[in-house]
């Protein structure tokens, strides 16, 4: 099913890197959530993934029903419950996620402010904008070099 480029996403960022096993259980769990979403009695056209077995994405195409108040603290509600039982951080927004080489590291902001120190981290590293709000943005704007994403405003520039 191709969902509209104007879908909403939701990023929720893990700690840690889940195992494949892990991976495929919260998928399960996923796709059990999106099934089952509503607003006000009406069913979200809806679905999950994970990507880089550390990202869980929800997407809800709004076209049909949009997703309110109280859709998003279900989602919510469901996501902590995965943190639980996985053991992971999902809600910690300075745990700050990169690329390094193929390998996706996850540090917390002091952390990744050292590896700006150290240049581990440059201009053209490729960042996660967990911030994106829609599923074009998820295409264009969430993987992009340090140097065009809002860590910039929080770190400054590296030139």
């Amino acid at each position: 099913m191709e969902f509209s480029s104007h879908s909403r996403v939701w990023i929720y960022q893990s700690d840690r890197e889940l195992t494949a096993l892990e991976a495929q259980e919260a998928q399960v769990l996923l796709d059990n959530f999106t099934r089952s979403w509503t607003a006000h009695n009406n069913k979200l056209l809806a679905k999950a993934e994970i990507r880089y077995n550390r990202f869980l994405i929800l997407f809800v195409d709004e076209s049909q029903a949009g997703a309110s108040g109280c859709s998003i603290d279900k989602s919510v509600h469901f996501i902590k419950q995965l943190e639980q039982h996985f053991g992971i951080n999902l809600f910690d927004r300075f745990n700050l996620a990169y690329r390094d080489g193929d390998v996706i590291r996850s540090v917390p902001r002091q952390q990744f402010e050292n590896l700006i120190k150290e240049a581990k981290i440059k201009d053209d590293t490729i960042v996660f904008n967990n911030l994106v709000q829609t599923l074009a943005d998820l295409r264009t704007k969430w993987e992009v070099p340090f140097n065009e994403s809002w860590h910039v405003q929080l770190f400054g520039s590296l030139s």
